[in-house]
């Protein structure tokens, strides 16, 4: 525990006994500082402070990490629904403060290869399509994503011109602010690779004009996986695919057949980068 003080930063502080924290039943000790005249604890500068129920911040994040939903997860750890849905915020902005801190620890060499593509999902129903833009190495590490609000196409595009009027399509300025926040921690030269998708040539050309950009043809996907992964027996874009396949099998609300639908886009964000956080941490270890 630091013995200087958090708010005045005074070293003039002392011993202040002990008090036993509700939330987890942790001994927590205690100090004085005689410069302000108030105490303080190693908890006082947590990001958890004067949370009730830290005890299930760990187990959420590896439910909401493995398929399980909000509800259920309020279930298995015998809390409100309420109480998940402020998590889920909660964990969400500390996933993404981790998530800054593990690109920092990235080499050159790891962002000198990068696969990207688009995950499409929807928003509530299919009249209200998403896309999610996501950036990762050759090694499968998430480094980057951002979703955007894209109109609907093929037959339902007249319904939900119908329904719900013109929607934006955000898809080519979202995708071009992530790749803006990207570009200055890579590597001058580099590879890499997508689909023919219109949008994501002039992007690349004009944001990392060093790069070697390879387009492949889109295939059909397996029903195995999720149609994300290709029957070839070698597919160029393997990392993005196979990890845009685990996000079907293990974020909820992006299951292929699933009455989990996202009614907030803001939450579906969250939920992918508690997700993020895991899959970098915890299935790619090395």
């Amino acid at each position: 525990m630091n013995h200087r003080c958090p708010r005045c930063h005074s070293d003039k502080t002392r011993s202040h006994g002990y008090y036993k924290r509700s939330s987890d039943c942790k001994t927590i000790a205690r100090r004085y500082c005689s410069n302000c005249d108030r105490s303080f604890s190693s908890a006082t500068t947590s990001s958890c402070f004067r949370q009730h129920k830290r005890r299930i911040n760990y187990r959420l994040a590896e439910l909401l990490s493995s398929g399980v939903s909000q509800r259920r997860s309020a279930i298995l750890l015998r809390v409100n629904r309420k109480t998940i849905k402020r998590k889920l915020e909660f964990l969400g902005i500390q996933a993404r403060v981790q998530h800054f801190n593990f690109l920092k620890e990235l080499n050159q060499e790891d962002l000198s290869h990068l696969q990207f593509d688009d995950l499409i999902t929807i928003e509530h129903t299919k009249l209200k399509p998403l896309s999610l833009s996501v950036i990762v190495t050759k090694k499968r590490k998430i480094i980057g994503a951002t979703l955007s609000e894209i109109p609907a196409f093929g037959k339902r595009a007249a319904f939900s011109r119908l329904k719900y009027g013109r929607r934006k399509n955000e898809h080519y300025q979202k995708l071009r602010e992530l790749w803006q926040t990207l570009a200055p921690m890579l590597p001058t030269e580099g590879r890499v690779d997508s689909d023919r998708h219109k949008n994501y040539a002039p992007i690349i050309k004009s944001l990392l004009p060093n790069w070697e950009h390879r387009c492949y043809e889109g295939l059909r996907g397996t029903a195995a996986g999720q149609g994300e992964l290709k029957p070839n027996a070698r597919d160029p874009l393997f990392s993005i695919n196979h990890t845009l396949a685990m996000f079907r099998a293990n974020i909820n609300r992006l299951f292929r057949r699933t009455w989990n639908t996202t009614k907030d886009p803001a939450a579906l964000m969250n939920h992918f980068w508690i997700y993020a956080s895991f899959h970098n941490s915890r299935l790619l270890k090395s």
